[in-house]
């Protein structure tokens, strides 16, 4: 076996431990929580399905790309909630410091160019400054949203959040790349925390 191939089945092996990480998310029924395995999967497919919702000049295919790689760093660091109130907060500089070297170590078990690309790719989703990675922040804030709404709230009542929380720390991300999801959206969620 090559080196190449070697390093490419070491990443692979690695990557399946995605599969234990357990998110806050509850399935749409409520049954389970969700794993971060599981919600790369069904992000990937809210953005083949909700393509059309894209800006102009997004990649659909570079989007599902992205949203394939874009938790595999929670491998070393779990799954941190946007609404969690305690221990490390969503967004923290300790948290993008684990982050960035969860990153350096998973995509560095690739060979070298497959590293840098993979890297690359993963740092812009991060950064969310190309429509790719707008769009791809957008969808990946949305299939929650679309959880907590089949599950009867979800997170949303495990931690306690309003109607302006999540407009601030979700409403604005899904806004910006996919402003027709959130304009559906939004009536549904106000009628959801106006009957709380």
């Amino acid at each position: 076996m090559t080196d190449r191939l070697a390093a490419q089945l070491a990443f692979l092996a690695e990557a399946d431990r995605l599969k234990t990480v357990l998110r806050a998310s509850t399935l749409n029924d409520g049954s389970r929580r969700e794993n971060s395995g599981e919600h790369s999967w069904h992000v990937m497919l809210y953005a083949a399905v909700l393509g059309d919702q894209a800006g102009p000049g997004v990649s659909i295919d570079r989007v599902i790309r992205m949203l394939l790689i874009h938790d595999l760093v929670e491998i070393d660091v779990g799954d941190t909630p946007i609404h969690a109130q305690n221990g490390t907060a969503h967004g923290s500089a300790d948290l993008l410091a684990r982050e960035q070297a969860a990153a350096a170590r998973i995509f560095g078990l690739l060979p070298p160019d497959q590293a840098a690309s993979f890297r690359a790719l993963w740092d812009e989703f991060e950064a969310a400054q190309t429509p790719d990675a707008v769009f791809a922040k957008s969808i990946d804030r949305v299939q929650p949203v679309m959880q907590n709404l089949a599950s009867g709230g979800g997170t949303w009542t495990d931690y306690d959040v309003t109607r302006a929380q999540l407009e601030s720390r979700v409403g604005t991300k899904v806004a910006r790349g996919a402003p027709g999801i959130w304009s559906h959206l939004a009536p549904l969620l106000d009628r959801w925390f106006a009957a709380r």
